[in-house]
């Protein structure tokens, strides 16, 4: 299996490297197209497959076509590739916002898989949500399944809307734990805590409790019930969270973000 990774930058060299670590492919058949012939020896330098500064001669030949590149980028790399790609090729997006009919109508291919990883993907612990066109078979999905699951968890979804609601929720959700964590540390700070100690006891927390959630069968409510006794501290901060309105602006930011990502297709 040939595949193709065209764009190097972190999505890419994510992919590349997750490949040749759980050997889907060999380093031969693993491909990767700079965004020109001068980038190919810093791109060649992380010696995860043979890279390629031209998509003349390594375009056709691929099974696999992998978009990496920024969306702002997609015009000009369809203009690049549109001539080299063949029908049986099959394309696999990860371009934000970047929607399937554009994709089939620029590059003339039928067989178009859109998926939209998150930054955990980095460290194998990412989670991507990836939908296709009629004309890629059940096998095929499989097989891209499996690519992608070298660098988290998946799953597939049946409407292409369904990705814009996962940008919102898995794509940009590190984002909001990050958001979390960061006013937990300032209120720890704010406390009296050095930021070193912040940064240990709201980590570690975190930490802590998404691993006890993941091992449990237990609900984000039923937990909450566990930690919360009537008239103790954590009750006191929930009451505070549902008079900030907490809750809802979390779900309020969501729906934005799916708004954003589905203005971003048009």
């Amino acid at each position: 299996m040939k595949i193709l990774i065209i764009g190097g930058g972190n999505m890419g060299l994510t992919y590349a490297r997750s490949f040749a670590r759980t050997h889907v492919t060999s380093r031969l058949d693993l491909r990767l197209l700079a965004r020109s012939p001068e980038r190919v020896p810093a791109l060649a330098a992380h010696e995860v497959g043979t890279v390629w500064g031209t998509p003349q001669e390594c375009v056709p030949g691929a099974d696999i076509l992998i978009l990496a590149v920024k969306p702002q980028d997609s015009a000009a790399l369809f203009d690049t590739i549109a001539g080299l790609v063949q029908p049986q090729q099959l394309v696999l997006s990860i371009m934000a916002g970047v929607r399937i009919a554009t994709i089939r109508e620029a590059l003339g291919t039928p067989k178009v898989i859109r998926a939209m990883p998150n930054l955990p993907a980095q460290i194998g612990m990412g989670m991507t949500a990836f939908t296709g066109t009629d004309e890629v078979t059940r096998a095929e999905l499989v097989q891209v399944q499996n690519l992608l699951s070298t660098t988290g968890k998946t799953v597939y979804v049946e409407q292409e809307s369904a990705i814009d609601a996962s940008t919102a929720i898995s794509g940009s959700g590190p984002a909001y734990v990050y958001y979390c964590m960061g006013a937990l540390m300032d209120a720890a700070a704010h406390m009296g805590f050095s930021p070193a100690e912040a940064e240990l006891l709201v980590s570690q927390t975190f930490r802590g409790a998404v691993e006890l959630y993941s091992q449990s069968g237990l609900s984000c409510q039923d937990w909450i019930a566990k930690v919360a006794s009537k008239g103790g501290t954590t009750e006191a901060a929930l009451k505070a969270f549902g008079a900030g309105a907490v809750r809802e602006g979390l779900m309020a930011g969501a729906g934005a973000a799916r708004d954003r990502a589905e203005e971003l297709g048009k």
